[in-house]
């Protein structure tokens, strides 16, 4: 699907967030990436396989 030079990280790639937006829903928080992840604005991601990447939440530093 990406068809850049160098080309995007693959889904299964650890740094797959890195690939370009082919489709952005701004309105409803989400975007459709070149490597067929859709990465929201949680943080949380869907992978062409179905998988689901949860959202990273911080966790609050201790006073």
């Amino acid at each position: 699907m990406c068809f850049h030079k160098p080309p995007c990280p693959s889904a299964a790639a650890s740094d797959r967030d890195a690939a370009h937006p082919v489709v952005t829903r701004t309105e409803q928080g989400w975007s459709l990436l070149c490597n067929g992840v859709i990465a929201f604005e949680d943080t949380g991601e869907l992978l062409p396989d179905g998988k689901i990447i949860w959202p990273c939440r911080a966790v609050p530093a201790a006073a």
